[in-house]
């Protein structure tokens, strides 16, 4: 089968064998990495869904008590703004995971099977894409727009969709208890968005993956891509609301507590669950990414607790020179706020991320990361980011220091010496202690080891290697996650072949000088450096991956997105259909393969051709 989404060219088809990199008819669509099955679902996973479903609803309903207090106690300002800063972020972020509900969910099958019954019974596929019958070929909605859909050998197979406008009757006599479930489903979910518990639901639904993948065990991979899926929209929304809603929360009742002098019970409560709903979010954030990629290795949970340390005392120590200075200065807190926003949007725009599959939706990406940036560091580029990480910090100390300092200059005269230079070093020993617990994360916690030199990302599909050498072939796909692109894992062979002379007669001996002169100089054609990522896990983690190669494949024409963005099928939610679509109906869990990005077609070709 094949399939095409935005353009690229999405082939299925059975892959049992792995594929060597000079094989006849695989030009330029040469898989950079093979999506494993994933590691099983363990009791520690639930037990930190179950804990951020607790870090939800503490800071949701800490905010809420407050504004109440503050209206019972009659502070009808500070009472409406908190409220603002609850009700508004969580309406944005429902109205968007609605919005996904509703394009997963929809069958996209009215529109296509009207057009699809004129054009050889093509009928709409559950996947929001077509299922020919007569040749089993899967494309998204766009194919017919796009150039078509190329056939792949050996499809898988897939639920026929009726394209006659009159059914078998077994389809007549389930439709209505079908529909039934649609209509009841459709009224549970605009309930549960209504109530702004979108985001329970995902995370209710997410255990209940999990606990079904560990009761299957025979079967896990029906549940793979789901609970994938699902994990990355919780983590996309509750980082979203995050940003929106606990960073300002935070500032706000931080400001008010200095500026009132004061300190209530129910204001630390809120600020202190604000503050970890942050850090949690982070931490969360970055290990569904890991675990989404096969080409980056896992993040333990030990290393997740030591980020969650390392933002939650830099944003404290961020939250809190804001509130010093917002409560002094509120016009120029403003000011400020925005232009480190222009600051830090123009520096995320200048670095060309690449996360989104539109231009449009990278700007309002990057508009939003740079709501994320006045608060704390987010990698957003692929390659070496040390210089980066200290250009980001050293503003941010500098940024620090020059808000307290005014706050200390300018206070109020309620405001005694001892308590203003207790603030001052709560503010100095927090940031301090937010550089330790980055220090110690990247030193021994990494996921690539210890960041003492170049970090290498990949993943290496190998073969089984015997006592006299290399028995299979290996597939290495290693790509640079930190270094320069002229230190490639895997370089090209020789593209050009011995040199003659203008007679078209060889030399006598110059074959001999040209073949030596080629096994000294140059490259070898895999040549794998010893790196933190070529580590024993990650191969043991890939050679694993590789002998479990069975099943439908998914052959994406489009060059892989590069740490730390979300492969294309993590975004493009009609891919997504697919991807499910297949994993129901296959016996095992589909793979994707990526088009190389290290190589061109026009150098694969002469590869081919020289080689």
């Amino acid at each position: 089968m094949a399939a095409k989404s935005d353009g690229a060219a999405v082939s299925v088809e059975d892959d049992n064998t792995p594929r060597s990199l000079s094989e006849p008819g695989n030009l330029a669509a040469r898989p950079r990495c093979t999506a494993a099955n994933g590691k099983p679902y363990t009791l520690l996973d639930c037990c930190w869904v179950l804990c951020a479903l607790l870090v939800f609803f503490s800071d949701g309903a800490t905010d809420l008590w407050l504004a109440a207090d503050y209206y019972l106690r009659g502070d009808y300002w500070w009472f409406g703004l908190t409220l603002v800063f609850v009700v508004v972020p969580s309406a944005v972020v429902q109205v968007l995971s609605f919005r996904w509900f509703v394009y997963d969910y929809t069958e996209l099958s009215g529109g296509d099977r009207a057009a699809g019954s004129s054009d050889s019974g093509t009928g709409a596929a559950a996947a929001g894409g077509a299922v020919k019958a007569g040749d089993n070929t899967l494309g998204t909605k766009d194919s017919e727009k796009r150039g078509g859909c190329a056939a792949a050998e050996n499809a898988v197979n897939a639920t026929p969709v009726y394209p006659s406008s009159t059914p078998p009757a077994t389809a007549g006599r389930v439709e209505s208890p079908q529909r039934c479930c649609t209509v009841c489903m459709w009224v549970f979910q605009t309930v549960l968005h209504v109530l702004q518990l979108g985001q329970v639901w995902r995370y209710v639904h997410a255990l209940y993956l999990g606990a079904q993948s560990r009761w299957h065990s025979n079967s896990p991979h029906h549940f793979h891509w789901r609970l994938m899926f699902e994990n990355a929209d919780i983590t996309m929304l509750r980082l979203l609301e995050a940003f929106l809603k606990s960073a300002p929360q935070l500032v706000l009742q931080l400001s008010i507590m200095i500026h009132g002098n004061t300190v209530l019970p129910l204001q630390g409560l809120s600020a202190s669950a604000s503050l970890v709903s942050l850090a949690w979010m982070i931490a969360s954030y970055q290990k569904v990414l890991r675990d989404s990629r096969d080409d980056k290795l896992p993040m333990s949970y030990k290393a997740m607790i030591a980020q969650m340390l390392w933002h939650f005392f830099t944003i404290g120590a961020r939250t809190v020179a804001f509130a010093l200075f917002a409560s002094v200065f509120q016009l120029y807190f403003g000011i400020f706020i925005v232009s480190h926003w222009c600051v830090m949007t123009f520096w995320i725009i200048q670095g060309e991320t690449d996360f989104c599959m539109s231009k449009w939706e990278e700007i309002i990406y990057n508009m939003v990361v740079g709501i994320i940036y006045i608060f704390c560091w987010f990698n957003v580029k692929e390659g070496p980011t040390r210089f980066r990480m200290t250009v980001y910090y050293s503003v941010t100390l500098a940024e620090n220091v020059a808000l307290t300092a005014a706050w200390y200059t300018y206070r109020g005269p309620h405001t005694s010496d001892s308590y203003a230079l207790v603030v001052v070093c709560l503010v100095a020993c927090s940031f301090a202690l937010g550089t330790f617990f980055m220090l110690v994360y990247y030193c021994w916690l990494h996921p690539d080891g210890p960041v003492l030199g170049s970090q290498w990302g990949g993943c290496v599909d190998e073969g089984m290697v015997g006592a006299g050498g290399v028995a299979g072939v290996i597939d290495a796909c290693l790509t640079p996650s930190q270094g320069s692109q002229t230190d490639m894992v895997i370089t090209s062979p020789p593209r050009t072949l011995p040199r003659t002379k203008d007679t078209g007669e060889p030399v006598p001996g110059e074959r001999d000088k040209d073949k030596e002169r080629d096994r000294d100089s140059c490259l070898p054609v895999f040549q794998v450096r010893p790196s933190p990522s070529s580590s024993p896990a990650l191969l043991h983690r890939t050679s694993s991956s590789s002998r479990a190669q069975e099943g439908p494949v998914i052959r994406i024409d489009l060059p892989r997105k590069r740490y730390p963005a979300w492969d294309a099928h993590f975004i493009d939610r009609r891919l997504r259909k697919t991807i499910l679509l297949l994993e129901t109906t296959s016996a095992v869990s589909p793979r994707i393969q990526y088009r190389s990005s290290m190589m061109g077609s026009k150098e694969v070709l002469e590869y081919e051709t020289t080689v």
